[in-house]
């Protein structure tokens, strides 16, 4: 079994302090070297705390949710038909299909003489859309046990009752999740990806900080408000009926998940000095990096054998507004909730500016979490 440690992670200084969000070089410098790790170690800084105060209900909103959450607990073995049979090549044909408009800077990449994709015929796109989809399916996987790891941690150091209750259930639900995006992969892809360095070096921050608030922050605003966008829009293209149970039951809860941030970070923000709260700030953008940094696939074309994947990133980064609509719609629910949260106009603004330059500050006036979490829920009775 490897055992690694805990190398140190990108600071936020390494990330927002760069000139240019879109420099390739600064996001391949940031690379894998244990994808062979079985167990990983991290050291968690956090003081554990004790409540004595236990009344039930003191902070209504989370007690609401609490009481939803206890009700809507579904099982991955009972509730999920795993006899269905999946026909990968189908599922690929269909999801490209619906993808099409959204991959024309990299057919026109693959006209150009001694490009990286210059190769890619029929063969190679399919290989490439069937890599994509087990990549994708194995960072959600590794994403799930850190929220289920992160969320153990919340029970532990928010000082509410009320929050240490729906914490508790989300608990059971990050190990419900983690459960059947395994036994997807195992059962009906056959195989899967290591975690995303982009992805495992957020985690570690995410656990490694001792402030409750960020390990909420990380996991709950940002982790888990990109990862429910990013579950939507898979369940919107796939017409493979397991898959598309899979999610939406995971869906249903992972905005309530995403409601239980805001709702108590709400509160808590109240009493932060402004200091604290650009702190705060500027570890939500090196997240939302992060997190676009990861949807990029290193990992894929490694495996596709391309050694220097650098004109793909580019021609990704720089694709034009159409093309870059999964990348857009990934923080449809983060930036309402920073919205809601004060993060955007604290401090002049500067969330703001730095949304507005990653092209996603028009999602603001969505609905925030903590008021669409019941669009959510699974029909009962």
């Amino acid at each position: 079994m490897t055992v690694t440690g805990n190398e140190p992670a990108r600071s936020n200084a390494d990330i927002i302090g760069r000139d240019d969000v879109n420099d390739v070089d600064a996001i391949f410098e940031v690379t894998n070297t244990d994808r062979d790790e079985v167990v990983r170690h991290v050291q968690n800084n956090a003081d554990t705390l004790f409540t004595w105060d236990y009344e039930k209900g003191a902070r209504p909103r989370l007690n609401k949710l609490y009481e939803k959450a206890k009700h809507a607990m579904w099982d991955g073995e009972q509730d999920l038909d795993w006899s269905i049979d999946v026909d990968l090549d189908e599922v690929i044909e269909h999801m490209r299909a619906v993808t099409y408009v959204q991959n024309q800077s990299l057919f026109k990449l693959a006209e150009v003489p001694g490009s990286p994709l210059s190769n890619f015929g029929e063969d190679e796109w399919n290989e490439l859309a069937r890599e994509s989809l087990v990549w994708q399916m194995s960072q959600f996987l590794h994403g799930e046990q850190g929220a289920l790891v992160a969320t153990a941690k919340i029970v532990e150091t928010v000082p509410w009752i009320d929050a240490k209750y729906y914490a508790a259930t989300q608990v059971m639900d990050e190990a419900r999740h983690v459960e059947v995006f395994a036994k997807y992969l195992d059962t009906k892809l056959g195989d899967r990806y290591p975690i995303n360095i982009h992805l495992r070096d957020l985690l570690d921050d995410v656990i490694d900080d001792s402030r409750w608030d960020m390990t909420y922050l990380g996991m709950q605003i940002m982790i888990e408000g990109l990862a429910l966008a990013a579950f939507g829009f898979l369940h919107q293209i796939t017409d493979e009926p397991l898959l598309k149970k899979l999610l939406r039951y995971v869906m249903s809860d992972e905005a309530r998940h995403v409601a239980f941030g805001v709702l108590s970070l709400q509160e808590h923000y109240q009493n932060l000095t402004l200091a604290e709260i650009q702190e705060r700030q500027e570890f939500a953008f090196e997240a939302a990096l992060r997190m676009r940094d990861r949807f990029l696939r290193q990992e894929v074309w490694h495996r596709l054998g391309i050694d220097d994947a650098r004109p793909i990133i580019a021609c990704m980064l720089n694709a034009p507004p159409e093309e870059k609509e999964f990348q857009r719609l990934l923080f449809s629910k983060i930036v309402p909730n920073c919205r809601k949260l004060g993060l955007l106009d604290a401090g002049e603004g500067w969330l703001r500016t730095k949304f507005t330059e990653i092209g996603v500050i028009e999602f603001e006036h969505l609905e925030s979490s903590d008021d669409e979490y019941g669009d959510f829920a699974l029909a009962t009775g």
